[in-house]
């Protein structure tokens, strides 16, 4: 996962205006399908986790599972953050790809 390029591209995405935060708001546009892609932070609760992997299946909605709250949060420069939608598909497909993206060298511990 190339964590710079996924939250420099979170925060390209919130200046543009195409990033929506909030249980509530997330879920209403999950709902009428306005969203492409789901970031849900790795350290939400286990209910939170379920209710949006269950509407985002639903709905057909692309969902993902990274970082935490904070570094979600400071990638788009508000406080804790635990649940985003993208609302463009050309910034939703490019987030996915580089969340998705697992270079040799990622996977090497030391």
């Amino acid at each position: 996962m190339k964590t710079n390029k996924v939250l420099s591209t979170l925060g390209m995405c919130m200046r543009a205006g195409k990033l929506i935060t909030g249980d509530e708001i997330v879920l209403k546009a999950v709902r009428q399908k306005q969203v492409h892609l789901v970031i849900i932070a790795g350290d939400a609760s286990a209910n939170t986790k379920k209710k949006f992997n269950d509407k985002c299946s639903t709905y057909g909605i692309q969902l993902a599972e990274a970082f935490d709250r904070e570094q979600l949060g400071k990638a788009i420069g508000k406080p804790d953050r635990v649940v985003l939608a993208v609302t463009d598909s050309q910034f939703g497909k490019m987030i996915a790809n580089h969340l998705s993206h697992n270079t040799e060298v990622d996977n090497i511990e030391q």
